[in-house]
């Protein structure tokens, strides 16, 4: 049986993801540069990053869940690499845990007590609250010696505020700084992607950045420096001539202004292509622009065609999807637009 193509298509360009890591590792200074790797590679395909990544001199990944982590263990025990599962272990997770290469980043007293006492000593990370109040164990509780006796490889916290001029990034930096020396922690890691670009104090042993990887700017200090990974492109459903005064789509939201080529798109806010980019959206095609008119619905975009007369049924358009462009037209976070990217995509490395 042979599987029919997709009529979408995310092209993801190897050499700007190796180029965007070696620019983070880069802003890193001594500390050594890791990749986040979750939610499947930020859309884009985990195996297909953690390859090319650790071709390029990468070895300490980050996932969210056990699972993710099981769909990597085979390139983490070929290429001897550092994998983390950020959230930890429940009680359910403890035997996939024991049995993977990954380690577990401990973040409640309840998490530290379950790995002490199942974990056979094995080694383990550890997420500090410096600030955020989202994961980690207090830092008054590290003080207390909560962490006393455990193996930690890498002692964490996550910054709240990095893509902006915060006073609490220096706070958090200084309060996690205050930990050195108080556990048995090889290293230290506090920096994502906008982390990295505040400076190189930030970058304690580990930086650990995700969405500028993948093509996104979360701070302004890495404009211009970040280059676009991923690149979508949609099928032409059907070309049609819309009359002057017919409307497309839901709502009859656009009305034809006079008589206009449009063409129909295999894509939708089901595929990530969601409704925030109804009238805002670009495609492209032949070196022409093209914008979106209409109501973006589920499996179908309406396009203006009129400055592309040959395209037609069959042929292939890009999605304008800077991400910090993309991101401004839609009124979607970056990491929004990136992570929502469905499975109906074929993704091709380029």
């Amino acid at each position: 049986m042979t599987n029919a193509s997709a009529p979408l298509r995310l092209n993801l360009d190897s050499a700007a993801l190796i180029a965007n890591w070696r620019v983070m590792a880069a802003m890193s200074g001594g500390a050594a540069c890791g990749a986040a790797v979750k939610a499947d590679g930020y859309g884009l395909g985990a195996r297909g990053v953690v390859e090319r990544l650790a071709a390029a001199g990468c070895r300490d990944f980050f996932v969210a869940t056990w699972a993710e982590a099981a769909a990597l263990a085979d390139l983490v025990a070929a290429h001897d690499l550092s994998l983390s599962v950020l959230h930890g272990v429940r009680p359910e997770d403890m035997g996939a845990a024991i049995d993977s290469p990954a380690r577990p980043v401990l973040n409640t007293p309840g998490q530290v007590a379950r790995w002490r006492e199942a974990g056979g000593g094995r080694g383990c990370e550890v997420m500090v609250d410096t600030g955020m109040h989202r994961l980690g164990v207090s830092i008054e509780e590290v003080v207390a010696g909560l962490l006393d006796g455990l193996a930690i490889e890498t002692l964490m916290s996550h910054l709240a505020c990095a893509d902006e001029d915060s006073p609490m990034n220096e706070a958090q930096r200084a309060a996690f700084a205050g930990l050195a020396g108080r556990t048995s922690a090889r290293r230290m890691s506090l920096a994502n992607s906008a982390g990295v670009a505040l400076g190189q104090g930030y970058g304690f042993d580990l930086t650990r950045p995700g969405i500028a990887l993948y093509g996104g700017e979360p701070s302004a200090a890495l404009a211009g420096r970040i280059a676009q990974v991923a690149f979508p492109q949609a099928q032409v459903l059907q070309r049609r001539r819309v009359p002057a005064g017919g409307a497309v789509g839901y709502n009859a939201m656009w009305t034809a202004p006079r008589d206009t080529e449009v063409a129909i798109l295999n894509l939708g806010y089901a595929d990530g292509y969601l409704r925030g980019f109804s009238g805002t959206g670009m495609a492209s095609a032949g070196g022409a622009a093209l914008p979106v008119i209409g109501r973006v619905s589920m499996d179908l975009t309406a396009i203006d065609v009129s400055a592309a007369p040959g395209l037609a049924e069959g042929d292939w358009v890009t999605i304008d999807y800077a991400l910090p462009a993309a991101s401004a037209a839609s009124g979607l976070s970056q990491y929004e637009l990136l992570t929502g990217l469905g499975d109906r995509f074929d993704r091709v490395w380029a």
